[in-house]
């Protein structure tokens, strides 16, 4: 198993401004750039294009077909995009799990990347906030500690709820 470190794992999941990632970097852990992995996903419809509309194939297909054609591929081409994104964000946090738990045992890495209400949600603002402060990765760790606390002090009814909730669940 491999450790990360915290600006490594930081940088999978937010921009360098702090910013939650539509799209993971699996880049910062070693792998594929997420800049490569965009320019590959933003060329398939214009490589389709290129395939389908081409003088060889689109004098072979005729006009109806060949719209016909791009538009069933063209929705191929979105579940590509949606499963290559799903793929992606599920190796980045299987990958940076062990490493986050590392850091911040007790802390769900899923409810701090959830887009849902989460006693989490507000861990961007915070985390964008200690990036302005330009603190080395041991006081950056304290911060984010620290934002911790602060979160869970402002959301401990959702906290309360969530933890009788599992209680009962737990139960069943």
């Amino acid at each position: 198993m491999t450790t990360y470190s915290l600006r490594d794992i930081l940088l999978s999941f937010a921009d360098k401004k702090g910013n939650k990632r539509i799209l993971f970097n699996p880049g910062a852990l070693g792998g594929i750039n997420v800049n490569l992995i965009k320019i590959s996903l933003l060329l398939l419809p214009f490589i389709e294009y290129a395939l389908i509309f081409n003088p060889v194939v689109f004098n072979y297909l005729g006009i109806a077909t060949a719209i016909v054609f791009f538009i069933v591929f063209l929705s191929i081409v979105m579940l590509i995009v949606f499963f290559v994104t799903w793929g992606v964000k599920k190796r980045v946090i299987k990958k940076i799990t062990p490493s986050w738990n590392h850091y911040f045992k007790g802390k769900d890495i899923l409810a701090v990347l959830s887009s849902g209400v989460t006693p989490y949600s507000d861990f961007f603002q915070h985390y964008a906030e200690i990036l302005t402060q330009n603190l080395s990765e041991d006081e950056m760790y304290k911060a984010l500690l620290n934002a911790f606390i602060v979160m869970e002090e402002e959301n401990k009814d959702l906290i309360s709820a969530m933890n009788r909730n599992n209680k009962l669940e737990n139960r069943h």
